[in-house]
């Protein structure tokens, strides 16, 4: 007898390998026209790429069989490495992030300090400095030291910020192959599009963010990540990836807010299976084996600097630097003169990380899906808001969204208060109050397994699961059906709104409070001084403290969005007095300050540090030489 042909693919895997495949155009003819200028071996290579997307393109359109175009979407992949490989091999100059990255390794190599020192010799030209609101600049290394201990082997690569760059881009594309084996057949086009397609994640990968090898790390946490622990045991998988959450931590910050998301939706699962001792353990177990491989990480810098080593990994928190980003910041920075209460973004952007938390595990069955999205939220009302926050970590949205559905969740636990729930009718007629998840005595009836999506059915891991997924058992052998847990008093959402709304409100006040504020310093132009029709080289300005603290100014000219360096003080009071006027004088860096063209906005902006605040005007009519 001969067997069933294969089904053909369903359209919407065509259309999803077709994206990816259209993904990997962006950004490509970049890279190979500065490639056919000094490498052409590459740009070749690149050409040949650019064939391999045609023909990808043709067959995810005309296979006929699943397994074919389960062939054409390793093909994309295999298309994405190879661009991703080509384009650093282009272009791996790196970012400010980079060359501090390389610099701790050369440091770490020859036994000297990592942290608190400061090199301000790496910054030149064409890499970023990051003021901050003291009047300052950022110019030591403050990431955890994964990043430069796996860095550390590859200084033969040259000078400049290639090795750092060279880590962060393999990592990503290790990160990428694994998301894609680990993802359902179907669904494995999404991650080369979202992993390397775009110019997006490659980007950040060449310019050398740690960011992206946490991210990388914290992939196989994700993927299925409400199965760690099941039925009690974490077994060698769960033990690697509890190790592969510490090792993320130790790359980066950003792991630090997705972390107790992670455990407290691992909690609330396995206490809904297994009751409330047995799932304190599993979690017990998983943020020991983290901790440790964590501290084994940092063992090294935590003897030999200590306290420089605590002040570095801790910086980006307590740094001070100035306002950047999209989120709400940009109200005082871009639609008012500035605030005199900074310092509220970050207690909103705290606050609202908390909050965001007690949402979670108060209403875990139904956020529980997005635990890897929530953390990021909690950076809009930060006073650094940028992107990279957000997209940097979109491959563990997508691990997630495909292997930890709604169903996952069914049967978690939630503190349930009286206000919040109250009687179920139906819980209340089928179960004692203090025996709803105890075992039952006699075996429940088993159940035909209902058929299984492609984004839940490797997330079984057994037919017990798979049933207990459908049906809680209860006491003298009665179940229960998924879902009947969910059906609370309807009359107690408008308290659960109220809840909800409450966890959040502190947050949402401070960022009001922050926007709200009055710039502290009121700012005139007196004179100008100009060294040539078309650049600037003093500025004169009368300025005034109408707050009722002493302020030490800082001031900068900014045009759109991003700060430039800060102009010298070079007559004027450091510090100037409560309701006090005094006089500026201001050079800008390098002596000379460009005019640019009429339809750009100028802007003089003078920040503080303690307290931290920003005073803006605009001041274009004032630089511009009219005769």
């Amino acid at each position: 007898m001969s067997a069933a042909p294969e089904p053909p693919p369903a359209q919407w895997h065509r259309v999803l390998t077709l994206l990816a495949d259209i993904s990997l155009f962006i950004g490509t003819r970049d890279v190979w026209a500065k490639a056919a200028t000094h490498r052409l071996p590459v740009a070749a290579v690149i050409s040949v790429c650019y064939a391999s997307i045609l023909v990808c393109g043709v067959l995810a359109l005309v296979v006929r069989r699943t397994r074919s175009l389960a062939r054409v979407d390793l093909c994309v992949l295999l298309t994405g490495v190879t661009l991703a490989v080509c384009a650093w091999m282009t272009l791996h100059t790196g970012s400010d992030e980079a060359l501090l990255t390389t610099q701790a390794a050369k440091e770490l190599v020859a036994g000297h300090p990592v942290y608190g020192q400061p090199w301000p010799w790496l910054f030149g030209h064409s890499v970023a400095l990051t003021p901050t609101v003291s009047g300052g600049y950022d110019l030591t290394y403050g990431y955890p030291p994964l990043e430069p201990l796996l860095t550390a082997p590859l200084l033969w690569l040259g000078h400049g910020a290639a090795p750092a760059t060279a880590v962060s881009t393999g990592a990503l594309v290790t990160g990428a192959v694994v998301l894609w084996r680990m993802l359902p057949v179907p669904w494995r086009p999404a991650a080369t599009m979202v992993c390397l397609g775009f110019a997006m994640l490659p980007t950040y990968g060449r310019l050398g963010y740690p960011a992206i090898l946490a991210m990388a790390l914290l992939i196989p946490v994700v993927v299925r990540w409400p199965q760690i622990g099941a039925g009690g045991r974490l077994g060698a998988a769960g033990m690697t990836r509890a190790a592969l959450l510490g090792a993320a931590c130790a790359a980066q910050q950003l792991p630090w807010f997705l972390a107790p998301f992670l455990l407290a939706g691992i909690y609330a699962v396995r206490r809904g299976e297994l009751g409330g001792r047995a799932a304190g353990l599993v979690v017990l177990r998983i943020t020991g084996v983290a901790a440790t491989v964590w501290l084994l990480i940092n063992t090294y810098f935590i003897v030999s600097e200590p306290r420089a080593w605590l002040s570095g990994i801790a910086l980006p928190l307590t740094q001070g630097a100035v306002l950047h980003g999209q989120g709400v910041l940009g109200i005082s920075l871009y639609y008012t003169n500035g605030s005199d209460r900074l310092d509220w973004y970050s207690h909103a952007s705290m606050l609202l990380a908390a909050g965001l938390l007690a949402l979670f595990v108060l209403f875990v069955r139904r956020l529980g899906p997005a635990a890897t999205v929530l953390p990021w939220c909690a950076f809009y009302l930060a006073t650094r808001s940028q992107d990279g926050y957000y997209l940097m970590m979109t491959p563990l949205w997508l691990a997630a969204a495909v292997t930890a559905s709604q169903t996952e969740f069914v049967r978690a636990w939630q503190p349930r208060p009286r206000l919040l729930s109250g009687p179920s009718p139906l819980s209340a007629s089928l179960v004692p109050r203090q025996a709803t998840f105890a075992p039952s005595r006699r075996p429940a009836r088993p159940l035909a397994a209902p058929a299984e999506s492609p984004s839940t059915s490797s997330t079984r891991t057994s037919g017990r699961h798979a049933e207990s997924t459908h049906r809680t058992p209860l006491l003298h052998g009665q179940t229960l059906p998924a879902g009947a847990l969910e059906r609370e008093d309807p009359r107690r959402r408008p308290a659960r709104i109220a809840v909800a709304v409450l966890l959040l409100a502190p947050a949402l006040a401070s960022a009001a409070v922050a926007a709200t504020g009055t710039p502290p310093l009121r700012m005139r132009v007196a004179a100008v001084r100009h060294a040539t029709p078309v650049t600037v080289s003093r500025l004169t300005l009368t300025v005034s403290n109408t707050g009722d603290t002493p302020l030490a100014p800082h001031f900068t000219l900014t045009m759109g969005q991003g700060m430039d360096p800060y102009w010298t003080i070079v007559r004027g009071p450091a510090t100037l007095p409560a309701h006090a006027t005094a006089r500026y004088e201001l050079r800008p860096p390098g002596g000379r300050f460009t005019i640019p063209r009429p339809s750009v906005r100028i802007r003089l902006r003078a920040f503080t540090g303690s307290p931290q605040t920003l005073s803006s005007t605009d001041i274009k009519q004032y630089v511009r030489r009219t005769g």
